[in-house]
């Protein structure tokens, strides 16, 4: 697996980085077009709802929560 790379955006009008491993930036690309989303739109609404967490830690979070209620409904 790569290392982390950073990537910049823009989220509600500002510019940030943010770093984080090409598996997780793929996973927040699947899940935001499952979504009918931009991954901008996703990463704002993280970016919202993170608290005191780091972004980069929130996104990873994220992706992680999506597909264990993904897997979880699977083995229903």
């Amino acid at each position: 697996m790569k290392s982390e790379r950073k990537r910049s955006l823009s989220i509600a009008g500002h510019r940030t980085s943010i770093s984080i491993e090409d598996a997780f930036w793929e996973a927040l690309k699947e899940i935001a077009a499952g979504e009918g989303r931009s991954v901008s739109a996703l990463i704002a609404e993280v970016d919202l709802e993170r608290g005191e967490l780091n972004l980069s830690a929130a996104l990873r979070l994220h992706a992680l929560a999506h597909y264990r209620e993904r897997a979880s409904r699977a083995a229903e």
